[in-house]
């Protein structure tokens, strides 16, 4: 049976610095990932029943390498518009604390999470936790599928595509745009994503 995803719905209106108009056109993007990735599992499952789903098969491999990138595309925009459902405050010491461990302080942390984000080029800005040591990491993802760590869990997702601000801040005002994120990032939704250490500590070490 194919699977099939259904597009999910965000009331974000009035978010500071980020425009229910951004909004509208950010959503309509999203959407456009769920149906391509639809319609990709589609196609995919068609070419396996005619016996078609063969490395040799070009039409078969280009699909399977584009899914990649509309899958990510999906489940990215999750992840990004679950971090701006209420927001803005301050995180709790736990996850403070955990975004502080590998750089020393918080505001550390921040520091580079918003310079990775004003890199040039389009992609995303995660900071990723590591299942096996607790560690968080801040880093780079081009496109939506280059540079994602296998295993890795997303805690903070911030969109740096053009169209996740372009209708509010210039190109060259990225850095307005990266605090308007800060300003409606919900601390309790990344919370939220953080592992258990400890038993995903444990459970690596047995199975080594």
């Amino acid at each position: 049976m194919t699977q099939s995803y259904t597009p999910r719905r965000w009331n974000l209106s009035g978010l500071s610095g980020i425009s229910d108009r951004t909004l509208e056109i950010h959503f309509g993007l999203y959407e456009g990932y769920v149906k391509n990735t639809n319609l990709l599992n589609e196609q995919i499952a068609e070419k396996l029943k005619a016996g078609q789903g063969r490395s040799t098969d070009l039409g078969f491999s280009e699909l399977t390498r584009r899914l990649g990138f509309e899958y990510n595309g999906m489940r990215l925009h999750e992840y990004y518009f679950d971090n701006l459902t209420g927001g803005g405050g301050d995180p709790s010491s736990r996850l403070r604390d955990a975004l502080a461990n590998a750089y020393g302080d918080f505001e550390t942390w921040k520091a580079d999470f918003a310079a990775v984000g004003g890199m040039r080029g389009v992609g995303w800005a995660i900071a990723y936790q590591d299942p096996a040591s607790g560690r968080i990491t801040n880093h780079w993802i081009g496109l939506h599928e280059d540079g994602n760590l296998a295993g890795f869990v997303p805690i903070v997702v911030m969109d740096v595509w053009e169209h996740a601000f372009m209708f509010d801040y210039k190109p060259s005002e990225r850095p307005r745009y990266i605090e308007a994120f800060f300003a409606n990032l919900n601390w309790p939704a990344a919370e939220s994503r953080l592992v258990g250490i400890k038993q995903e500590a444990d459970t690596v070490q047995t199975l080594r």
